[in-house]
């Protein structure tokens, strides 16, 4: 009897070790758990999730030399830096069948309108959410002008990311979130450090909890992130501003040095299922530009502000581009802005 059970503990080890292991580095709450359960029964894997904070943290540490990542999700500006300096390796299409599922409308929103190294993954806004039940009488307003409101003064929260941040300025003057304007920045940098002497701090994580427990009145954040909190709290009210938002459209791509490169391709595979982008789509509270997914989805999901914009609002939205040399004009601004007192 010990002998039997020492072969089936010896059996059980060798299958654990051979067992392959899918690294992801994303989002935080970017994917289902149960997707995931799934796709590890389907594919007799381990999936290994690593996150991010911000685009730049991730081509930060992929750059100096983080391997074993096999799928990332940047967005789409990004992976224009990463393809260019030769980090992203070719997608063999035959391989995802499912690449026709994807709306062209959101790859119309990126460079790789081919799909030949990245694929859409989700479609997001930078939005607002308030505390509906906590303004004291002041009516919350659909716009970035509500950061220059001293009553919320300490209670309100900026996303720590220089281009969401600038961009919010940019768009309350009404230029585009991607100018190249000196003096256009010039005027987005003194509208970021008067709405910094209102806020709590820039944040990326913590405004989620914020504005649940209402230790924060006003959040600028991502709207899956602000969905989520909406779904366990109806407290909690997603505004998009009429001047108009940042629209990102994170995807998949598959880092040259990935070690499990036929994983990665299953995994892209099986989140583009329509059933499974669905279960996916509606616990994390993103749009995911999967075409037959939209018809598996609840009518209550595709109402919420968080997922669908009007027209007339969607054509003052704007994708964060790659600027070139010209980053550095909001690196310098961003600096001027965190050094500001």
């Amino acid at each position: 009897m010990r002998r039997c059970a020492l072969l089936f503990s010896l059996v059980c080890f060798t299958l654990s070790v051979r067992a392959e292991t899918l690294h992801l580095y994303t989002w935080a709450d970017y994917i289902s758990p149960e997707v995931v359960k799934k796709f590890e029964q389907q594919q007799h894997c381990r999936v290994v999730i690593d996150t991010f904070d911000s685009n730049e943290s991730m081509f930060a540490k992929v750059k100096a030399g983080a391997t074993g990542y096999d799928i990332v999700f940047p967005t789409a500006y990004m992976i224009q830096v990463m393809q260019a300096q030769g980090m992203l390796a070719p997608l063999d299409h035959k391989l995802i069948p499912n690449l026709p599922n994807i709306d062209p409308a959101a790859l119309s929103k990126v460079m790789d309108k081919t799909m030949e190294h990245s694929v859409p993954y989700t479609v997001a806004y930078a939005c607002i959410a308030v505390r509906k039940d906590k303004m004291k009488g002041q009516a919350a307003d659909a716009t970035w002008a509500m950061f220059d409101r001293d009553a919320f003064a300490g209670r309100m929260t900026l996303l720590d990311d220089m281009r969401e941040s600038i961009g919010a300025a940019l768009k309350s003057l009404g230029h585009s979130i991607n100018t190249r304007d000196d003096a256009q920045l010039a005027a987005a940098r003194d509208v970021l450090i008067r709405w910094k002497k209102n806020i709590a701090r820039f944040d990326n994580e913590g405004y989620k909890s914020g504005i649940d427990s209402a230790e924060f009145l006003l959040v600028h954040g991502y709207s899956g992130d602000l969905f989520q909190v909406q779904m366990e709290n109806p407290k909690v009210e997603i505004m998009i501003p009429r001047e108009g938002v940042t629209i990102g459209c994170d995807e998949m791509v598959i880092p040259k040095a990935a070690r499990q490169p036929a994983l990665a391709h299953a995994f892209i595979n099986f989140v583009l299922d329509p059933a499974i982008a669905a279960e996916n789509m509606e616990w994390m509270g993103y749009y995911c530009p999967n075409k037959p997914a939209l018809a598996k989805v609840s009518a209550e999901f595709l109402k919420n502000p968080a997922i669908t914009i009007p027209a007339e609002l969607q054509a003052r939205c704007e994708v964060i581009e790659d600027l070139g040399p010209d980053l550095a004009k909001y690196s310098k601004v961003w600096d001027q802005v965190k050094a500001a007192r």
